[in-house]
Order: C-alpha cells, then sequence, then structure tokens
C-alpha cells in the first residue's frame, strides 16, 4: 500500500490526523479496485473539521452576497473547464457511461445548478423577505450561523456530490460552511471537484475553512457526527437504513436532518392511455426508463399500475415481459449494491410476487444483475403492501394487476411516501374521471405528480419539488432540487420587530412605507393585508 491521500480539512489539504485504515475505488465494469489509497478517517480528523468549520461559521454568515456568488460562480467555471478529467475520472469509478449521461447530462447539470444558486444570492431571491412596514416587522431567511454536514450518494458523481452538488450549493449559498462527507464509489471524482472548490474559495476570499472534506469513517463515527449539536443541519441521500440511523441520531441533538431515503415512484397507467398509445408502445417507454443507469435513481418507476382488464393492459403486459427477458445483464455501482438488489428481490418473492423476467445477476464480469419484473394481483398487493414496496436499486420493478378503477384506487391508497406519483392518461380527457378518483388517494403521498411520462428525470426548476412525505424523504416541505427552495432547507427564519433600516439586512430595509412587500422571482411586489 502507498501514501494515504490527503483530507481537506481546516483550509488545507493534509494527511489523515487517525487514519483507521484505507480504501480504494473499484471498477464496477471489471470488479477491480483502481486508484490510490484513500484514509477512513477517526473521530481525531471529524473533530478537527467541525471545530474550523464551528470557527468561521459566523464570519461566513457576515460575508456579502456578492463575494459568495463569485464563489459559486468561479467553482461553476473551474467544473465547465474540468470537464474531460472530471467525466474520466468519474466513469472509471462508476462505470456511467461518459455520452450522454456525464458529458452531456450530469455535468452541465451540476454547473447550471451552481449557477442558478449564485443567481439566488444576487437577487435575495433565497432569503424570502417579507417586510410590513406599517407593523414595524420583517422576516427573512438568514444562515444557520453553524456547519451543514453533506453526505453525498453513490448514483450522482456530480450532481448530487457532497463537494459539488445540490446540497452543497443549497447550503454555501444560506452562508453555512459545509463538512462534506464524500461517496468512497467515487472517491478521486470527489477528491478533484474538491480541489476545484477549494481554489475557488481562496480566490473569492472566503474563509478556506468554509468547505472541507472527510472520504469516509465508520458508523460509529459517522452516529456520533450526526448528533452533534455543533451542527446547524444535514444534507443526506442514500439508503432508508443508514439515513434513519443518522437522522435518530440527529433529532437526539436537534440537529435538521433533510434526507432522501427511498422510493418507487408508482406510475398509473389508465386504460384510455394504453388504447391511445398501444401497450407495446408504453412497454418500451417502461423498460427504457427502468433500466437508464441501471435502474439506480431515486425516481426509477419500481411499481407499475396496469390495467389487465384491458387488452391494451395484457399487451404492455407481455411486451414488457419480452424486453425485461431480452435485456442483457446491467452494470451496477458495488458488490454491496448487487447483493442489495438480490436481497430486495428475494423480499419481493417471499411476499408473493412472481419472477416475471430475470431475477438473477446473469453472465458478465463485474457487479451486474439481469433486468428483472415481477408481477402480483392487485388483491395480494393490497394484503401485503409494506413487503411489496420494497426499493430495489436497479434495473428491478412490480407490475401489479388490476381489474377495475376500484381496485386502482385501492392500490393508491395503499402507497407509503414517495418522491413521484405518475398517471397516464389519454388526450381526449376520457381518463380524467379515473384520474381524479386515484389522485385523490396519491396526491397526499407523492412529492411531485407526473402526467403522461415516466418519473426517471428532474428538472432544476425554481417550481421542482425532489421531495415528499416519509419515508421518501425526512420532510415533507422541503425539496433538494430547485433554487432558491433548496436554500431553504438550511436556513433560520428571523424576524425583526422595530429595528431601524440602517442596522437591517439590505433586503429588508423600507421600499414602500404603509405596504407589505415581498420578493418575488427577484422582484418587489406590494400587497395589502387584511
Amino acid at each position: 500500500m502507498g501514501a494515504l491521500e490527503s483530507v481537506l480539512i481546516d483550509g488545507a489539504w493534509r494527511p489523515s490526523i487517525d487514519p483507521q485504515g484505507s480504501f480504494r475505488a473499484s471498477d464496477p465494469a471489471r470488479a477491480e479496485p483502481i486508484g490510490p489509497h484513500f484514509p477512513v478517517s477517526g473521530p481525531a480528523d471529524v473533530e478537527a473539521a467541525v471545530q474550523a468549520a464551528a470557527r468561521v461559521a459566523a464570519e461566513l454568515a457576515a460575508t456579502p452576497a456578492a463575494r459568495i456568488a463569485g464563489f459559486l460562480e468561479a467553482y461553476a467555471d473551474a467544473i465547465a473547464a474540468d470537464g474531460d478529467a472530471l467525466v474520466a475520472l468519474a466513469h472509471a469509478e462508476t462505470a456511467l457511461p461518459v455520452e450522454p449521461r456525464l458529458r452531456s447530462g450530469e455535468l452541465p447539470r451540476t454547473v447550471d445548478q451552481l449557477r442558478q444558486a449564485a443567481r439566488a444570492v444576487r437577487n435575495h431571491a433565497w432569503t424570502d423577505p417579507v417586510i410590513d412596514s406599517k407593523a414595524g416587522l420583517r422576516t427573512h431567511r438568514a444562515p444557520l450561523g453553524k456547519p451543514v454536514l453533506v453526505f453525498g450518494p453513490n448514483n450522482f458523481p456530480f450532481a448530487f456530490n457532497a463537494v459539488a452538488g445540490s446540497d452543497f450549493a443549497s447550503a454555501l449559498a444560506a452562508r453555512n460552511p459545509v463538512i462534506a462527507k464524500a461517496h468512497p464509489l467515487h472517491a478521486a471524482t470527489c477528491q478533484r471537484l474538491a480541489t476545484l472548490a477549494h481554489r475557488a474559495l481562496l480566490a473569492s476570499g472566503l474563509p478556506a475553512a468554509a468547505v472541507q472534506m472527510l472520504y469516509r469513517f465508520d458508523s460509529a463515527t459517522g452516529l456520533k457526527l450526526a448528533g452533534d449539536a455543533r451542527l446547524g443541519a444535514i444534507g443526506f441521500t442514500g439508503g432508508r437504513h443508514g439515513g434513519l440511523a443518522l437522522k435518530a441520531a440527529a433529532d437526539k441533538a436537534g440537529v435538521p436532518f433533510y434526507a432522501e431515503l427511498s422510493s418507487v415512484n408508482p406510475v398509473f397507467l389508465l386504460p384510455g392511455a394504453l388504447a391511445q398509445h398501444g401497450g407495446e408502445a408504453l412497454a418500451q417507454e417502461f423498460f427504457a426508463s427502468c433500466t437508464m443507469g441501471s435502474g439506480q435513481f431515486c425516481t426509477n418507476p419500481g411499481v407499475v399500475i396496469v390495467p389487465t382488464d384491458a387488452a391494451a393492459g395484457r399487451a404492455f403486459l407481455d411486451a414488457a415481459v419480452a424486453l425485461f427477458e431480452a435485456g442483457a445483464p446491467k452494470i451496477l455501482f458495488s458488490r454491496d449494491g448487487q447483493h442489495g438488489v438480490e436481497r430486495a428481490v428475494a423480499t419481493l418473492r417471499e411476499a408473493g410476487a412472481q419472477v416475471l423476467a430475470g431475477g438473477d445477476p446473469g453472465a458478465g464480469e463485474g457487479f451486474r444483475y439481469r433486468p428483472t419484473l415481477l408481477g402480483v394481483d392487485a388483491a395480494d398487493f393490497l394484503r401485503n403492501a409494506a413487503a411489496l414496496q420494497t426499493e430495489a436499486f436497479g434495473p428491478v420493478s412490480l407490475v401489479v394487476r388490476t381489474s377495475g378503477l376500484a381496485d386502482r384506487v385501492a392500490v393508491a391508497a395503499a402507497f407509503e411516501g414517495n418522491l413521484t406519483g405518475t398517471m397516464y392518461r389519454a388526450d381526449d380527457g376520457g381518463d380524467d374521471a379515473a384520474w381524479q378518483a386515484i389522485a385523490a388517494e396519491l396526491r397526499p403521498r407523492v412529492g411531485r405528480l407526473i402526467a403522461s411520462k415516466m418519473p426517471t428525470g428532474v428538472a432544476v426548476s425554481p417550481a421542482m419539488n425532489h421531495g415528499g412525505p416519509f419515508p421518501a424523504t425526512g420532510h415533507p416541505s422541503f425539496t433538494a432540487v430547485g433554487m432558491p427552495a433548496a436554500i431553504h432547507r438550511f436556513t433560520a427564519l428571523h424576524c425583526h420587530d422595530g429595528v431601524p433600516d440602517a442596522l437591517l439586512p439590505v433586503e429588508l430595509r423600507n421600499r414602500n412605507p404603509g405596504g407589505v412587500q415581498r420578493l418575488v422571482d427577484g422582484q418587489w411586489s406590494t400587497a395589502d393585508i387584511g
């Protein structure tokens, strides 16, 4: 074993204080270790990072907006300029395709996300200011005054990376220091991003300890860190089991925990839509969505509700089975990921689902799993709905066969909280009565209700909600994607009562005496209150 790579603590790259071992990334396509050795940090590294971040929190909170925005923009420019090297690293560590996924998709999205955060900083949109001149009251969102701990996931090496993604951009936009917990499956990608972030930080004149990064620590150290009251908040994207353990530790310390945990994203195919588009065409669309990125998306269509009392529904099912059966094994991120899919499929089978296609890793080297389709009747689904909503993080989906609208409404009512829910409807409005009946049950259970398209894509838009009711996330009122709303997670609501204009933050100074003013889409609006 060679020398261990450095960690980013207190404004400098330095050797781990107390390495508890080391690890390397793997090439998922060959199941072989690649790249340098990275340290597993112990309690001393973690304590040094928390102390340094806490020390600069007040300074960062007082930093002018233009300087924060300048950092975000400079970092976005650096990522764009370094795109070829970053894509090569991410491809080697994740086996995600260079095109279109990494180079033309995720990398530009990450750059744009940082720039959107910078715009929200410059126009103060994230502060959500309200001025009631008559009552002498003003409120806005402000920095937490404490560090934010960000856990990055395995499936987005750029867009959700702990040191580049939406949580990172949101926390820095709100002027909070970030302690980034990299994902060990793409450690070298995280290291290169952190290097670019550190350079942009220093060039922008921000506190050097405003961004710190550790690669890995054991679960006991992670739980202790999550329960550290010196943290202002935690952003987490990952599996339900680990996320809930961290949330329990954070809850005990009163640390807000914003988590994306799991989702099966139900898709309802209504009879009119099937008749209009044809079962075979919709099966193609479904198969493409379920196997995109080897199914390793939090918005993967994990449960599809099909009216098999209709001929087009039966045609959909026959075509879907044929597509899944003919599909080649898909590369997964890791051996643990492969084992996780195997366990999930076993759980679904034990709960009563039948394997219609796939159901095993298939032939070939690396970490793989065959496209897999399972099936269950509506009555059996309703009898064992909790187990049959087990998330299989891979190219796996469950078809629920229904007969009649009452079946479909009952199935909708049995779902737990999800990120998305989709209904395919006929363009002529023939499905709209069924839509309304199902939506009455589905709408409270999903963060984003989608019409007539698969749920896989998540646009970076101010109107996006990438969130949902528990257990999809830890809180139904927040989104992990979309500026400025994503920034709101890492803020505190501050009210100023009778404070003179000269002593107020710039966005709360009086603009229209006698009225109530709000900042909407970067423009001030005035309204009366009763």
